[in-house]
């Protein structure tokens, strides 16, 4: 340990300062997206197993729903461009402008040199809950995913159902490659339904029984062309442990609306971000 200073005091009192104040962010036209959403019809719905994952596609100006069809269960969440894998969510910047959980108004953001909103959360059932007594909120950007090298790491032992090695496998389903080949594109998540937050004696991340329930749901605006991955992760509500066969698993479903003809008249997806990418080298020529 060492020597607390004379002025230790006084140093613990700085002030905190918010890194990204986010005042002159774009504001969402969410009137327009709950406009837009009443009348939509389903064009798709995926059915994702318990300790498993499922790909699928959501037009730019569409809604997708992520739901707990018959129990509580974290789902961890992959976006990507549809056309493109390299631009792909940024849990982190998420977080940095909206906050470590995420709820109706905040936005998904791509990584860099992209940096654009993905999607939009336009309804979020557990919004209710807010922050409990030991400071745990829901649908949290902090959390990475479980993984099997974290895994083998702490236990020595193979699983192969862990939520990465699930994104992996859907992942080259989809473009139909094996899992050893895309699990690079595999990032940090959004972790659907999850109840997390940080304990404040070791500042350790921990997880608790999420809440939601039968019929719960996230819904989110596609603000470009998107590929999702979506685990139902193998702890089922993460109450009590994640990578385990043994933890009581329910199927997630997401489901794909189309809104009416002309409903986001004056709507136009999102460009990549505007910087010029010359970075101050002298051999740029933006």
């Amino acid at each position: 340990m060492s020597a607390e200073p004379a002025d230790a005091a006084a140093r613990r009192q700085a002030p905190a300062v918010v890194c990204y104040p986010n005042a002159t962010l774009p504001e969402p036209p969410l009137a327009l997206y709950v406009a837009a959403r009443s009348g939509a019809v389903e064009v798709a719905r995926h059915v994702i197993a318990p300790r498993d994952a499922g790909a699928f596609e959501v037009p730019a100006g569409h809604f997708f729903r992520i739901t707990c069809p018959q129990g509580s269960q974290v789902g961890d969440l992959n976006l990507f461009a549809a056309q493109d894998q390299s631009e792909r969510f940024f849990s982190g910047k998420t977080r940095a402008l909206h906050g470590s959980h995420v709820t109706t108004g905040a936005r998904l953001w791509s990584c860099l040199p992209f940096l654009r909103p993905m999607a939009t959360i336009t309804a979020d059932s557990l919004a209710w809950y807010g922050v409990d007594a030991d400071g745990g909120r829901v649908h949290d950007v902090i959390g990475t995913r479980c993984d099997p090298y974290t895994h083998h790491l702490l236990s020595g032992g193979e699983y192969h159902h862990c939520c990465h090695s699930n994104l992996a496998r859907a992942l080259g389903a989809h473009l139909d490659r094996p899992a050893r080949e895309v699990e690079h594109h595999v990032h940090d998540v959004l972790n659907v339904f999850m109840c997390t937050g940080f304990t404040r004696d070791t500042g350790q991340y921990f997880m608790k029984a999420s809440p939601a329930r039968a019929g719960d749901y996230l819904e989110l605006f596609a603000e470009i062309d998107l590929l999702g991955v979506l685990s139902a992760c193998p702890g089922g509500d993460c109450g009590a442990e994640h990578s385990s066969d043994s933890a009581l698993c329910h199927p997630l479903e997401v489901t794909v609306l189309r809104p009416p003809e002309g409903a986001l008249e004056g709507w136009q997806s999102p460009a990549p971000n505007g910087y010029s990418r010359s970075h101050g080298d002298p051999r740029e020529t933006y």
